[in-house]
């Protein structure tokens, strides 16, 4: 990815920051998220991908069935 000024940067570093945060599990923490999840996870089987920073970061969370 490149990146051609300040405001560009600072947009893929808030994405980045707020991925890890909040979607990326952490092994120190029992794969739990930094941020915490207020939501209980529901076992399905339908996923749905957002793509973070143009398709370098792939977040999965469960389609509405």
């Amino acid at each position: 990815m490149l990146i051609l000024g300040h405001g560009q940067l600072e947009r893929v570093l808030r994405q980045y920051v707020s991925h890890y945060n909040r979607q990326r599990p952490h092994r120190a923490i029992d794969l739990e998220v930094p941020a915490g999840s207020a939501a209980v996870p529901v076992p399905t089987l339908a996923v749905r991908r957002h793509d973070v920073l143009g398709g370098l970061i792939h977040e999965y969370c469960p389609a509405a069935a």
